[in-house]
């Protein structure tokens, strides 16, 4: 029988290898032409609903959009839930999932710091290691710990460069509130609720003042105070405001995995040789 602490070490590659391959389809999906489709806003209506303790369940806002389907040629009334406030007269770009079939904003941007192809391999590679550990095979779980290195270095290097190059546009929004979203409920052994706060920011582009629930969020309300100052940042290759800026910090964390990873896979070259 194996040995239970021999399993727990395959648990961390098998969460991160489901995580990252979860996500490549839906990856995929929207980079594919054929799913976008552009819009016009026709009106936006914000929409708060709140539990029997007058606590918000929801708080969102509800677009709806005129759109021309391509296939039949003919307009098509949308109604989208979304995170951000747009204006009357408004041209948007839509994402149409291919499963659902259901449109959302396209300029909901994915900020994920690494690519899901990244996610999964790296899982798969600490499957791999906790495989040759429990072998006693030092060499090849080293070689995979390397190569995990080297491929996360990389990956936030070329998140660094590639934020970089679009050129992002700071604007100044002021945090009106938050939504507070209740993430578990009180228990017998799990103590208090617990809560999730995002920030509701406001901010002017392009003339027009518009509202945008963050996606960014912390479990402590004072995180945000309402009249404080939030930096957002204006995409104009992607049409959209990102609420992450280039990140200096994972640049150098990037540089040292990748050159610890290329020391670590030297190293077990010149023992092999």
């Amino acid at each position: 029988m194996p040995d239970l602490s021999s399993l727990i070490m395959y648990i961390p590659g098998i969460i991160i290898f489901l995580i990252g391959t979860g996500e490549i389809r839906k990856y995929n999906r929207m980079r594919r032409p054929q799913s976008h489709r552009s819009g016009e806003v026709k009106y936006c209506k914000h929409i708060i609903e709140k539990d029997e303790q007058d606590r918000e369940v929801f708080n969102f806002y509800q677009v709806q959009v005129d759109s021309v389907n391509p296939q039949t040629g003919k307009k098509e009334h949308l109604t989208i839930n979304s995170p951000t406030e747009y204006n009357a007269h408004q041209n948007v770009k839509l994402y149409f999932d291919e499963v659902t079939g259901k449109p959302s904003f396209l300029t909901d941007i994915d900020e994920r710091v690494f690519n899901p192809w990244v996610t999964a391999i790296c899982g798969a590679l600490l499957i791999l290691l906790a495989f040759y550990q429990n072998k006693g095979q030092q060499i090849p779980a080293m070689i995979c710990l390397s190569i995990i290195m080297v491929v996360a270095g990389v990956s936030l290097v070329f998140n660094y460069i590639s934020l970089k190059k679009k050129n992002l546009q700071t604007i100044d929004g002021v945090i009106t509130g938050t939504y507070e979203r209740q993430i578990s409920k009180k228990g017998r052994f799990s103590g208090a609720a617990k809560y999730t706060y995002y920030p509701i920011v406001k901010y002017e582009l392009e003339g027009l003042e518009s509202i945008r629930r963050c996606n960014i969020n912390s479990s402590r309300k004072q995180s945000f105070k309402e009249g404080e100052t939030m930096k957002l940042y204006w995409s104009p290759s992607e049409n959209g405001i990102r609420e992450r800026c280039p990140n200096k910090f994972l640049l150098i964390v990037g540089i040292l995995l990748t050159v610890a990873g290329i020391l670590a896979g030297a190293s077990i070259v010149s023992a092999l040789a």
